[in-house]
């Protein structure tokens, strides 16, 4: 479908819409200057491995390694800002009945831009827990002075004395599922969703737009090109384009 056709045919689902869900991954923050883990050229994972940083098995082996470098990450995302993406989808929350943001990013960069309410599938830099017992971390998250995350010590839990991990969702664990279920609820429920940034290979979050797209909503791919789980209704180009054009015309 034509991108111009595509797009008006969205405002008008939008502007009739009675629940619209806006599912953003990591190409929206991509365009704040925070590299994704899957881009082959400036991705994390192309220059670090994924089994030495991002699994509970690593944590265990070297916790100072780990905590260290998401310390280091914490610092990229605090100097990170929203772009004009993260702006829209605000304004889009606010001119529109009922939204729900689902994010697969797990830094705040929809919190600062204004997003009341953000379901985080992968978890959230800003936070942290006890990799014993559960229980959240409420002390100061401190961030990395040193260049590519050096060591650094991580906490101990208050409650078990347990090490504080990152709450984030590592490789070979599962979503939490309260988030999921809201996030999938959402999706049967919508009438419109926007997929933003996401190669949409990553299950079960993958399944968000399928679910909706079998409910019947008019489900919407911008990506700054096509991928395989897309479906023929895609804008190609940033995020920063569409969403501000999609935000002043329902205004």
């Amino acid at each position: 479908m034509n991108s111009e056709v595509l797009f008006a045919n969205t405002v008008e689902r939008l502007q009739a819409s009675r629940h619209v869900v806006i599912f953003t991954g990591a190409g929206i923050s991509a365009e704040s200057g925070i590299a994704t883990f899957r881009d082959h050229l400036t991705g994390l994972w192309s220059r670090y491995d994924q089994q030495q940083l991002a699994t509970s098995a690593a944590f265990v082996r070297d916790p100072g390694l780990v905590w260290g470098w998401y310390s280091w990450r914490r610092k990229l995302v605090g100097k990170a800002q929203p772009n004009d993406a993260h702006l829209a989808v605000v304004k889009l929350t606010q001119c529109l009945p009922r939204v729900t943001v689902i994010t697969q990013n797990v830094d705040d960069l929809h919190e600062r831009a204004g997003c009341k309410e953000v379901i985080h599938l992968h978890g959230n830099l800003a936070s942290a827990r006890c990799f014993e017992c559960n229980r959240p971390y409420l002390g100061s998250l401190p961030v990395s002075t040193e260049p590519d995350g050096a060591r650094q010590e991580p906490p101990y839990c208050s409650h078990c004395d347990g090490r504080i991990r990152p709450d984030v969702v590592w490789f070979g664990e599962t979503l939490p599922e309260e988030g999921m279920m809201r996030a999938f609820a959402a999706a049967c429920d919508c009438d419109v969703l926007l997929s933003i940034g996401t190669s949409g290979s990553v299950y079960p979050a993958a399944r968000i737009p399928k679910l909706a797209t079998e409910q019947g909503a008019w489900a919407v791919h911008i990506n700054i090109e096509p991928t395989e789980a897309s479906s023929d209704k895609v804008l190609v180009g940033p995020a920063s384009l569409w969403l501000p054009r999609l935000a002043e015309a329902l205004v």
